[in-house]
């Protein structure tokens, strides 16, 4: 154990002391730890650093944003979240460092203008172009952009959507307000890549069952999309539309500036599945071996390349460094439904190998320690 492991409490026990799971997908494990430990050396783990954020995904990212705030850390923060980043920005904290305005004239936005004005950085040229394309180009950091950009230009519809639904003016409010409204339309739009009819599905749900007693309707609202959408409509055989075969790809009307950052993303994304697809397979990896070997026929050559990518991303995305295809367990329910269309990819691609039959393992070890 070393300082800023994270971990998840699992028992307490009576003694004072508690059994955790790490929380590191690349390094699993228990452990138990004493009462005075706990007391002395543990903090909970609900607010971290910038810094130590990097690598940390959740489901809900807030950050407190300062004057002195420099840009790499802003970014690294605002792209924590799965589903949503909200950020706070502090207009009582003066830095004379940054030349901001005078504090009658001080906004957000003038406060973010003058992080996103602010580097931290000092490497040299080489170091700084291969920091740079580490932080910007992986599968993480540009999903985590594509659905930032997708939330931001979906926001109107969803509302207006909702306002449609049968919810109440004041049910409607308290949705728009909430934290979990971001994971909300995160979940619609994952509805809508499979095929859903908004129109049909959100009066639907809402009609469900009275909300009068809900403490928190957009969190409700959210399940009970996420319960109705799992899968695709019965009868529908149309492939959901995911880019990089995970991440749900923005519908619906936007702005053209919109659609073009969010297509760019799109595309971006694709490439950087295929690239480290086709490393993995040119350098005949394990775990990519494990998925057969690739076809002759141009066809089948590119649904099989296709399938790897979706699998490579996901790796990419989730630090998968098992010789398995998809790795061990997920952590948290988002990982869950990725790891389960990798899975997917993974047996396709079997399917689609000249040498398909041969036994190949794409599911975890029986031996394997599962996440809680």
């Amino acid at each position: 154990m070393k300082n800023g492991d994270r971990w998840r409490v699992a028992d307490v026990r009576r003694d004072g002391s508690v059994v955790v799971d790490r929380l590191d997908p690349r390094r699993r494990g228990k452990a138990v730890l004493p009462r005075d430990y706990v007391g002395e050396h543990l903090d909970l783990g609900y607010a971290v650093t910038a810094h130590r954020a990097q690598g940390v995904t959740v489901d809900t990212s807030h950050v407190v944003v300062t004057p002195t705030t420099t840009r790499e850390n802003l970014y690294v923060s605002m792209t924590r979240g799965r589903e949503s980043n909200i950020a706070y920005v502090a207009l009582d904290q003066p830095d004379d460092s940054h030349g901001t305005p005078e504090p009658d004239d001080v906004t957000a936005r003038t406060v973010l203008v003058g992080v996103l004005e602010h580097s931290g950085a000092s490497l040299g040229a080489l170091q700084t172009m291969e920091a740079e394309y580490e932080l910007y180009g992986g599968i993480d950091r540009l999903a985590a952009e594509l659905e930032t950009l997708a939330a931001d230009a979906q926001r109107d519809r969803f509302v207006e959507l909702l306002r449609r639904s049968g919810l109440t003016p004041e049910q409607q409010q308290a949705v728009r307000q909430s934290s979990a409204f971001g994971p909300l339309t995160a979940s619609l739009r994952r509805a809508e890549a499979y095929h859903h009819d908004l129109e049909r599905l959100v009066p639907r749900v809402v009609r469900q069952h009275a909300l009068d007693d809900a403490d928190e309707i957009a969190a409700v609202l959210r399940h009970r999309v996420e319960q109705e959408a799992q899968s695709p409509p019965r009868d529908c055989r149309l492939r959901p539309r995911l880019v990089a075969g995970l991440i749900p790809e923005p519908l619906g009307q936007m702005s053209a500036e919109d659609r073009q950052a969010i297509d760019e993303r799109s595309e971006l994304l694709k490439a950087r599945a295929l690239a480290l697809a086709t490393a993995a397979v040119d350098a005949g990896v394990v775990w990519a071996r494990r998925l057969g070997r690739r076809p002759n026929e141009p066809t089948g050559l590119r649904s099989w390349m296709l399938s790897v990518a979706t699998v490579a991303a996901y790796r990419d995305r989730y630090k998968v460094e098992s010789d398995l295809p998809v790795g061990g367990a997920a952590a948290h329910d988002a990982q869950r439904a990725d790891r389960r269309r990798a899975q997917r990819a993974a047996r396709d691609a079997q399917h689609l190998a000249p040498d398909a039959g041969t036994d190949r393992r794409v599911a975890t070890p029986a031996h394997a320690i599962s996440a809680p």
